[in-house]
């Protein structure tokens, strides 16, 4: 399947005229936690030709195609992911972090890396992983029947919670160095273990009974970072000068101009 993603991502740039900066894996394959028959979620930066952004009128910025052979293709033009990054985005985030990578021929992602701490806001990041929790929790995991593997897109980001209070900076993508870190008691990590285990088999976790442990422990920790975020002062970004030269750069890169 790399081979078909890779062939893939070539005839986009073929037809598109563009250059794939970055291709990586995104989703429950770059966190750690996919089934056997999850779809691949293939996330892309690309840039136009400096001609591209010599005309007055604002034009499409990303990409979207959705495969037969469950391959989920979508890019954003670089500004559009600049802009994103001057936000702290956190899948934008996830992308400059993921373990599975695609095609890195250029140096605009590493070089995004290095500027991550001067752009980072913690505050953005754990608004937007409480609320992924909250949403989850909220439309899978109440009442006597839940949907189970719904139990791991509530944990992922709240155990990335724990991370970015800790470290100020942006958790790892994948979910395995999270839950060995911060989930300490033995009967919930060894919860946990066990519906991983299941999931990624590729048993159906469709819907059973609601878990007494994992729904306190999920409950406790989202009662807390509903009051830890009140407290979070915002973070005012680097200089946008320093992306747009980043931008300038990489045109002259890909571009040789």
């Amino acid at each position: 399947m790399i081979a078909e993603i890779k062939k893939e991502i070539d005839q986009l740039e073929s037809q598109y005229n563009i250059k794939i900066l970055y291709a990586v894996e995104s989703g429950s394959r770059a966190w750690g936690f996919a089934s056997t028959n999850s779809d691949w979620d293939v996330r892309y930066i690309y840039i136009h030709p400096l001609e591209w952004y010599l005309k007055i009128d604002d034009k499409k910025d990303s990409q979207e195609k959705i495969l037969d052979n469950d391959i989920d293709l979508a890019g954003w033009e670089l500004r559009k992911a600049l802009r994103l990054f001057r936000k702290s985005n956190p899948p934008m985030l996830e992308w400059l972090h993921s373990p599975i990578i695609y095609k890195e021929t250029y140096t605009t992602a590493e070089r995004l890396r290095e500027l991550e701490k001067q752009f980072f806001n913690p505050k953005s990041c754990l608004h937007h992983y409480l609320h992924m929790a909250e949403g989850n929790y909220e439309q899978y995991l109440l009442g006597e029947q839940v949907r189970v593997k719904k139990y791991f897109y509530v944990l992922r980001p709240l155990l990335a919670c724990d991370w970015i209070r800790e470290h100020n900076t942006m958790a790892p993508t994948e979910f395995r160095p999270l839950l060995d870190r911060y989930v300490t008691d033995s009967q919930v990590k060894e919860t946990i273990e066990t519906l991983l285990v299941r999931k990624m088999s590729g048993e159906e976790l469709s819907t059973e009974p609601a878990n007494p442990v994992l729904q306190q422990y999920l409950e406790e920790k989202l009662a807390f970072y509903k009051e830890f975020v009140k407290d979070i002062a915002p973070q005012k970004p680097a200089s946008t000068a320093l992306l747009d030269k980043l931008f300038m750069d990489t045109l002259a890169e890909v571009w040789n101009k």
